[in-house]
């Protein structure tokens, strides 16, 4: 997928575990793996804003975008 997420980055500079922020965020720590671990498919803008307002950070410090990312598709 070519959109990558940095949720560890994130956390590292926070010095906060995964469990803790599943907890703050109000996510099972087994759907913030998936998101974290880039399984989603998606992510509602609620839990984004939930993350981010947590991380003190913006949505471009824990999303970016890879070109060339594993199971890209092109559109014909």
């Amino acid at each position: 997928m070519p959109i990558a997420v940095d949720i560890d980055v994130m956390l590292a500079r926070r010095k906060m575990s995964v469990g803790e922020l599943a907890d703050r965020v109000g996510i099972t720590p087994a759907n913030l793996a998936v998101l974290k671990n880039g399984r989603a498919k998606a992510v509602r803008f609620a839990t984004l804003a939930a993350l981010c307002e947590i991380l003190e950070c913006q949505p471009g410090d824990l999303l970016r975008w890879e070109a060339g990312g594993a199971g890209d598709t092109e559109d014909a």
